[in-house]
């Protein structure tokens, strides 16, 4: 997903059949003309074209659907590659979550997309696929509904915070001038831990399953940001957006310019002359920068007025950023620490990760009373 989100319009406008949407030429793909869903074989996606219906199980229901059968209830998010809407299906009231381009727009990137979410339906921790039509010049894929991208979250995580800070203070009955200071001294010089360790630990574990499950077939994200980890009321948090991911050659990928800069690794934004390619741990590098957002609620790197050169001379000749001092537990620190190395071979892969106490002490955190808290503190 494109990092410039806008916010979900309001759930009372008026819903628009998407069959009533732009129209263009025909295309044939390298797919099947219907998917048959929840649990798509490794062969679904296989024949020479996709059909303008398609027919999904989704909570135990088998239903048909149309391009006619559809209506959209809010806008989810924007790209240069395409749209994601919520949308329900009329005839069942389901709701789900379709990604919509026309053929004419990255047609790779977006079957890229598609080709990931089918061979990892058997992973819980990347966002679930129903199916995929073509209608009218666009290619459509049907994807399970989650409630937020967790760049959003962290944001509504950090304002509650603050707004929690500040009625905590305001309602200290007639303090005294020294309780009074202490707060507002403790609130001017940092930040509120918005999100828990715990929470972050949880976060962190299902994405780090989620790369690995990608690294056993032999496929790299390349685009691990906040933005692309989606999370939903019953703790759940997946990994979403193939686009840009790339198949691994004997463990290494070539392909250098794609991805976003400012969470690319060192060694992809200024690759060592002998070394042609990079492998899974850039990811780490990128996991890593996006747990330090999530904690320190703001980009880890300083970008001085629009020098977006200057950013990428920091990440590459700069130290990596830390956590706050003193906020956090040895296990976080070293975690982060771990995966923000400079030098790619001293980074962790996966499997070390897994065995991280950051991880295995939180694996089985349910956090999803702290998700639902935070998504409703706005309402």
């Amino acid at each position: 997903m494109d990092d410039k989100i806008p916010p979900i319009p309001d759930s009372g406008r008026s819903s628009k059949s998407l069959a009533s949407r732009r129209q263009g030429p025909s295309l044939k793909t390298g797919f099947t003309k219907t998917v048959q869903q929840l649990d798509p074989s490794r062969e679904a996606i296989a024949a020479n074209q996709l059909s303008k219906c398609t027919t999904i199980n989704i909570n135990d229901q088998t239903i048909s659907v149309a391009p006619q059968d559809i209506e959209v209830v809010s806008q989810l998010g924007k790209g240069a590659y395409g749209i994601v809407e919520q949308v329900r299906h009329k005839p069942s009231q389901i709701e789900m979550a379709v990604k919509r381009t026309a053929v004419s727009q990255e047609q790779k990137r977006f079957l890229m997309d598609m080709d990931v979410l089918v061979k990892t339906v058997d992973c819980s921790y990347i966002v679930k696929f129903y199916g995929a039509l073509f209608w009218e010049g666009d290619l459509w894929i049907f994807m399970e509904i989650m409630d937020s991208s967790l760049d959003k979250f962290y944001r509504q995580a950090y304002e509650k915070a603050r707004k929690d800070t500040k009625s905590t203070a305001s309602s200290l009955s007639q303090p005294s001038s020294t309780s009074l200071s202490a707060v507002t001294s403790k609130e001017d010089k940092e930040s509120p831990i918005a999100i828990p360790e715990e929470v972050l630990g949880k976060t962190a574990f299902c994405v780090v399953k989620a790369l690995s499950y990608l690294h056993q077939i032999s496929i790299i994200h390349r685009d691990v940001k906040p933005s692309n980890v989606l999370i939903n009321r019953l703790g759940e948090v997946k990994l979403c957006d193939f686009g840009i991911s790339g198949p691994l050659v004997n463990s290494v990928a070539k392909t250098m310019e794609v991805g976003c800069k400012p969470y690319m690794a060192p060694e992809r934004i200024n690759p060592p002359v002998n070394r042609p390619g990079y492998d899974i741990r850039s990811d780490v590098w990128s996991l890593g920068m996006s747990m330090l957002e999530l904690a320190i609620g703001q980009f880890p790197y300083k970008l001085v007025g629009n020098n977006f050169f200057n950013l990428l001379k920091q990440i590459c000749t700069e130290e990596p950023p830390k956590l706050p001092p003193n906020r956090y537990s040895i296990d976080f620190d070293d975690f982060i620490n771990k995966c923000l190395q400079k030098d790619y071979q001293l980074r962790p892969n996966y499997a070390v990760l897994l065995d991280h106490p950051f991880l295995t002490k939180h694996m089985d955190t349910d956090i999803s009373d702290y998700v639902v808290k935070v998504l409703d503190s706005n309402c």
